[in-house]
């Protein structure tokens, strides 16, 4: 499987911290979701490119706009110690009825902690699919992560 994704090498610090944040203030009950695929946990969590601060957006090469977002992806494994950070293969697509768009991932590292971030363009109140092809590092195997989510232009 190839990866499609490009290395930051900046400290990420600020997107990391302000995507946590924008999600905090504007999804509380869903500001971070995770799923399990064996020993890997999955944390996702999809957001309105317009929460970003305009020169954060301009540090990653984000386009800020009404109807763009971006999925925001990390995996951790589970360890005796407790879970460490996996980097990881990605390759994926997302949808709605009219629209589809392959997944650009842009691979985002800040201390040990790493994210994999992916813009898209969505339609207002339409439902988003995704589709995502993982392999964390140190895995036998190939992991797919779907999901269905709503976007509404802020």
């Amino acid at each position: 499987m190839s990866a499609y994704y490009k290395i930051i090498t900046e400290p990420a610090i600020l997107l990391a911290g302000l995507i946590i944040v924008c999600l905090a203030l504007s999804l509380p009950a869903q500001a971070q979701q995770s799923e399990m695929f064996g020993p890997f946990e999955l944390h996702y969590s999809v957001v309105n490119t317009t929460f970003l601060d305009p020169k954060v957006a301009a540090t990653y090469g984000i386009t800020r706009g009404k109807k763009r977002g971006i999925l925001n992806l990390s995996v951790r494994e589970h360890v005796a110690e407790g879970t460490e950070p996996r980097a990881m293969m990605l390759k994926g697509k997302t949808w709605d009825l009219i629209q589809n768009q392959p997944l650009e991932f842009q691979k985002v590292k800040e201390g040990p902690a790493i994210y994999y971030i992916a813009e898209f363009k969505f339609i207002n109140e339409e439902w988003r699919f995704f589709e995502v092809y993982f392999r964390p590092e140190g895995a036998d195997k190939t992991y797919t992560f779907k999901l269905k989510h709503q976007l509404y232009i802020n």
